[in-house]
This record gives structure tokens, sequence and C-alpha cells, in this order.
């Protein structure tokens, strides 16, 4: 699903004054903001940044000074990777 939000040019010009990708700075934020209100898993929070490994979601998590929130399901997944073959 596309979204379209509307932002003054002035404010959208000061956002990505860093070179930093606006789009992909909102979509963190609100699957990021999604996440903490434990509204989506860290599995579909994974998905929807597009990281290949959880070890890249942990690392996301890290530098936005995000705890851990794991669930059982969580240790089940892990548990479930370690002993898929091919790891």
């Amino acid at each position: 699903m596309n979204v379209t939000v509307e932002i003054p040019d002035e404010l959208a010009s000061q956002m990505s004054a860093a070179g930093s990708d606006l789009s992909r700075r909102v979509l963190e934020t609100i699957a990021l903001e999604e996440y903490k209100a434990e509204r989506i898993s860290k599995a579909q929070l994974r998905r929807a940044l597009g990281f290949e490994t959880r070890f890249e979601l942990d690392d996301f998590l890290k530098a936005h000074q995000v705890g851990p929130n794991v669930t059982i399901e969580d240790l089940r997944r892990d548990v479930q990777d370690l002993q898929s073959p091919g790891l």
C-alpha cells in the first residue's frame, strides 16, 4: 500500500537536509511506534523494514534505544530457527 503524507516544503527540506531518505524515515518511525505499542510483532517489524535477519533488526532497535520486547512466540521462533538445517 502506498500512503501519501503532505509535509510543508520548508519542513521537508530540513528533514531531508542530512541526505537521508525521508520516505524511509517515515516508514521506520511508524513501524517502530507500532512495534513499541505492541500492535505488530518483531517478525512483522523486520519484514516491514526489509531486514534479512533478526540480527539486523536487533541492531536497528538498539540504535533507536528500544529494549527487547520478547514474547514466548519470539523464543519459539528462535528455537525453531536454531533447529533448522542450513544455519
